[in-house]
């Protein structure tokens, strides 16, 4: 599972920041040093480095260095534009950037507060606010974009470093979800401790697994569609279609033919087009763009 979705350079990156950055900073307090062989600023910088972390080191402080030439994925995805760029990582975030910070009185400073804010060295890891923040928003975009097996590798890795990420889990089961892998989405369900499956991103992702099962196979979406045209009053046809375009991920065909319902007969099947679109609004995220813009479209309808 872990290398599913990813190539094989990219799931090695992805194996070798979790080895070196994520599991290390899980307990101590990691400098991230993104460099390149011809970077001159890059090697004047470095020996700074290498001299606060060893000083440091008894206190919780490692480096770890990043070659963008070899890893220009995993520079991505901290968004990296020049170099030298330096982060100081805790439990997979980054929580401070130390690239400003060129000398050793600037970086011993700044890493005297770390330090204190930080549990650093405590020996329990814990469960971060915000664990491998990179790696999850880099998930979240791949799956966004519709790529559903890719995002599931990402999201396969990051549940590796930390079983009880709820959100991690939940991208887990919507990118599997997406990818119209039903039976492995159900697995990680199935295995989910019961006070993680209660989590609300887990609700949100299991809604998303319900929706996917509606899924059509070839050619039975244009059946279900030609059905719904051919008789606008038919509310079961109208239904059908619309749950069948969202799993298939025609969602604007989907939102715009349950808002028509809820126009024609808001009522009908005690509210049933509108309980449906509501499902794919919590199965997407309310934070979605795409939700928000269909939300102010279902208060015209419903309030004009």
């Amino acid at each position: 599972m872990a290398s599913q979705g990813l190539n094989l350079d990219e799931q090695k990156a992805v194996d070798r920041f979790r080895k070196t950055v994520a599991e290390p900073s899980m307990t101590a307090l990691v400098i991230l040093d993104f460099w390149a062989e011809w970077c001159g600023p890059c090697k004047a910088l470095s020996p700074v480095l290498e001299k606060v972390a060893g000083d440091y080191a008894d206190k919780g402080v490692i480096l770890a260095k990043v070659n963008v030439d070899e890893e220009a994925f995993i520079a991505a995805q901290f968004q990296v534009k020049s170099i030298p760029t330096v982060f100081a990582v805790f439990q997979g975030q980054p929580v401070a950037d130390l690239t400003n910070a060129r000398s050793e009185s600037q970086l011993k400073a700044i890493l005297d507060q770390l330090l204190a804010k930080f549990p650093v060295g405590g020996g329990a890891a814990g469960e971060p606010t915000q664990d491998l923040a990179p790696l999850l928003a880099m998930g979240e975009e791949v799956l966004a974009a519709g790529d559903g097996e890719r995002a599931a590798g990402i999201f396969s890795q990051i549940v590796e470093i930390a079983p009880g990420n709820a959100q991690a889990n939940a991208g887990l089961i919507r990118a599997l979800a997406t990818a119209g892998q039903l039976e492995e989405a159900d697995s990680v369900v199935a295995a989910l401790d019961p006070e993680l499956a209660k989590d609300a991103a887990i609700e949100r992702a299991c809604t998303a697994l319900e929706l996917a099962r509606a899924k059509p196979e070839d050619g039975e979406l244009a059946g279900l569609c030609a059905a719904a045209e051919a008789d606008p009053a038919n509310m079961e046809a109208q239904l059908a279609y619309a749950t069948a375009a969202f799993a298939a991920g025609e969602r604007d065909a989907a939102a715009a033919t349950l808002l028509g319902m809820i126009a024609a007969d808001r009522e009908w099947n005690e509210g049933a087009a509108r309980a449906r679109l509501l499902q794919m609004f919590e199965a997407i995220g309310l934070e979605d763009p795409w939700v928000a813009a269909t939300r102010r479209k279902l208060s015209t309808v419903l309030f004009g």
